[in-house]
């Protein structure tokens, strides 16, 4: 998942600085500004749980369930993301002035982010849960570190997006470390529930579908990760992040000069008006 926050933008409203039209298309404007938008409504609130459940998983997950590499990772990220802001790819551009969001989606798109967040927060969660309930610290001990991952970067990402300091390409950088990282430790989950975990003969129907379901849900997160990684972050999210950096650098620096020529041209009319009194 490449990150609702960094991804999906909000729809963009009417333009209310037109000149003031007529009582009809008043009334069709206030009516048409008082539909839902429900696709966006889905992403508010998917933002708001995943938020509510970041701060459940970041505690259980620290209590000795996550490798010390795994805990230590999103303060690397952290320090990274914020010395590439200061030396490599400083903001040109406040927050008030462009759309927060890189990569503004389609319907399509966003249904493929809702899916990466059922497969990988909704779904493993409630693996581990289940995996508390029946003492299965197996699959708990398996299944906690992609999701301590991907809690942090989605704390990661929405501090990010609030804040004028990280440029798009700074942000783009962080869904590709973290899933990077997630993939790598999604591949030792797998490892865990396809290779050292068994049944007894005399296993019960409740016992074989919680062990298929481990191993399809292991599955299902290394395919879509990596089809994010390889076909969506590195080909399509990282280039537009680039695009837009180098688009807002531009318009900085025509601006500046602008203002230069503006302001020289200015001084020098006034010392030519001064010669000539």
């Amino acid at each position: 998942m490449s990150g609702v926050s960094l991804t999906v933008a909000p729809g963009s409203g009417p333009d209310t600085t037109s000149t003031p039209s007529s009582d009809l298309r008043e009334k069709l404007f206030h009516r048409n500004n008082r539909q839902p938008k429900s696709p966006m409504g889905v992403m508010g609130s998917l933002r708001v749980i995943e938020l509510q459940l970041v701060a459940f998983i970041m505690v259980f997950s620290v209590s000795g369930l996550v490798p010390l590499s795994d805990i230590i990772f999103p303060a690397f990220v952290s320090t990274y993301i914020i010395g590439l802001s200061r030396f490599a790819f400083p903001s040109y551009s406040s927050l008030s002035s462009h759309s927060r969001e890189i990569f503004q989606g389609s319907r399509l798109f966003r249904s493929y982010v809702i899916l990466g967040t059922i497969v990988g927060l909704f779904l493993p969660l409630a693996y581990v849960l289940g995996g508390f309930a029946r003492g299965d610290n197996h699959a708990v001990r398996s299944a906690t570190p992609p999701l301590f991952l991907l809690s942090s970067q989605i704390l990661t990402e929405n501090i990010i997006s609030g804040l004028s300091l990280f440029s798009p390409p700074v942000r783009a950088v962080v869904p590709l470390l973290y899933t990077g990282q997630r993939i790598f430790v999604i591949v030792e989950w797998m490892q865990d529930v396809w290779l050292r975990k068994t049944l007894h003969v005399n296993a019960s129907v409740q016992d074989v579908a919680w062990y298929w379901f481990g191993r399809i849900l292991a599955v299902g997160n290394l395919l879509y990760f990596s089809i994010n990684l390889f076909c969506f972050l590195i080909p399509r999210f990282l280039p537009r992040a680039f695009e837009r950096y180098f688009s807002e650098r531009d318009e900085t620096h025509r601006k500046t000069s602008e203002d230069k020529n503006s302001s020289t041209a200015a001084n020098t009319s006034q010392t030519s008006s001064k010669k000539s009194d």
